[in-house]
């Protein structure tokens, strides 16, 4: 990452990501396939909602590896073998111990999360299933993704991805049986996928042991470093508080679609997935951004540190707008994917249109945030993103329901508002603290 062109580097690099990123969403999305097709409307409702409660956790440990990932990339770019060995060493102590912490802690919260979205009473009980057999199994994902985010800082994006395809079709396949042969419904969705994401962690542990590169896991070594935890935490909890109060106020966004029915809920679903996937795009070059600068960075390049923040914004962008555009066109197709429900194809289709082209601003709040966090700078982007992703939009469904009108086109519209104010705010603090004496250009 800190040598030769800028751009072949970030598309090789952020292509694996991509990839990775598609299969790691196909997890959820086919658990919302098998349900809506084989089981009921309620089911895939029931699957949808609650997609947002198991985001509070999950972006709260993926944003500690942000912290992660900056550290050990910082050190491998300043080629230091014994930084890295301790970073990746406290790393994984600190993933076993918070997987104990929020399997307990998922388990609790179902129930009153679930009250909290007024989840309506036909959907509740297989909401509750799902959610409870997913937390107990929630420790693979976890280990996962930390494991990945070391293969990452060091610029491997490769064997995640090879990791991802096996365990996804082994999903797939696991979710058929399950579903089709056992009759499990939505339990044996929930069961299926956390075997494959245990799998998955076994498979990269492996690697990160028998590797010969300086980020070997040595287990006779694993144990919280002090100091070394300290910085993990310092670059990574901004970033997880930020991703963690944003998920939980989108319950609350949740709640609000709750109110119109079963129908709009699933519609509402179908359409988060489908946003899911344009937002890979978003994701992998925040990734590829937080990596490329972090080592740069390390290896005290600024001036290429701000072209490859730069490069990974326009690629981001571009690669978001050609995939809104088809999504918009083939808005009904897309949605019959997931279900043959008339209203719920109508109300995703509904909710695509509405919204979909504002994912472009999204693609300078996320990678421009990777830059910054790449820098070690990740409590301006949590400030920024609270402000706009939670406070503004929370402010806007608010007042917008009660003294405009309660309908699904104001209620879609909250995302895009915290969008837009964001990407505003974060051009300007980003230009102000690192572009003073230069251009953007």
């Amino acid at each position: 990452m800190t040598t030769g062109s800028i751009l072949p580097k970030m598309i090789l690099f952020s292509l694996p990501l991509l990839m990775g990123n598609i299969f790691q969403l196909l997890y959820n999305t086919v658990d919302t396939l098998v349900v809506g097709n084989f089981v009921s409307t309620q089911a895939l409702a029931a699957v949808g909602s609650t997609t947002m409660i198991v985001n509070i956790i999950v972006f709260f440990f993926n944003g500690l590896s942000v912290g992660a990932s900056v550290v050990i990339g910082q050190a491998y770019g300043a080629k230091d073998p014994e930084k890295v060995h301790v970073a990746v060493e406290t790393t994984i102590a600190m993933t076993f111990a918070a997987s104990l912490l929020f399997t307990v802690l998922g388990v609790c919260i179902v129930r009153p999360m679930l009250s909290l979205m007024s989840t309506p009473e036909d959907v509740l009980p297989e909401a509750t299933l799902y959610l409870r057999i997913y937390f107990a199994g929630v420790a693979g994902l976890l280990i996962y993704n930390m494991g990945g985010a070391i293969l990452r800082a060091v610029g491997d994006s490769v064997k995640p991805l090879v990791f991802l395809i096996i365990t996804s079709l082994l999903n797939i396949a696991l979710d058929l049986f399950f579903v089709l042969q056992m009759k499990l419904g939505i339990a044996g969705v929930a069961i299926a996928t956390i075997i494959s994401q245990f799998v998955s962690a076994v498979m990269l542990l492996i690697v990160l042991s028998r590797t010969k590169d300086i980020y070997r896991l040595v287990w006779r070594d694993l144990r919280i470093h002090g100091k070394t935890a300290k910085n993990i935490l310092t670059i990574g909890m901004p970033t997880a508080i930020q991703s963690t109060i944003t998920a939980f106020s989108n319950v609350f966004v949740q709640g609000y679609v709750n109110v119109f029915g079963s129908a709009c809920m699933a519609g509402w679903s179908c359409y988060n997935k489908m946003d899911q996937f344009i937002f890979l795009p978003i994701q992998s070059m925040s990734v590829a951004a937080t990596t490329f600068v972090s080592q740069n960075i390390g290896a005290k390049q600024e001036e290429r540190a701000r072209k490859g923040t730069f490069d990974s914004v326009a690629l981001a962008v571009g690669i978001t707008a050609c995939i809104a555009t088809v999504l918009v066109i083939f808005a009904e197709p897309c949605s019959r994917i997931f279900t043959k429900d008339a209203d719920v194809i109508a109300y995703s289709a509904y909710f695509i249109r509405l919204t979909t082209f504002f994912l472009i601003a999204n693609c300078i709040n996320h990678v421009l945030a990777g830059g910054l966090r790449g820098r070690g700078d990740s409590r301006g982007p949590m400030v920024i993103m609270l402000i706009c992703f939670v406070g503004v939009r929370q402010v806007y469904l608010f007042l917008a329901t009660h003294l405009i009108a309660n309908t699904p086109f104001i209620v879609g519209l909250g995302y895009p508002v915290g969008w837009c104010t964001c990407c505003i705010t974060e051009l300007i603090y980003y230009k102000k603290k690192y572009l003073t004496d230069h251009s953007f250009s």
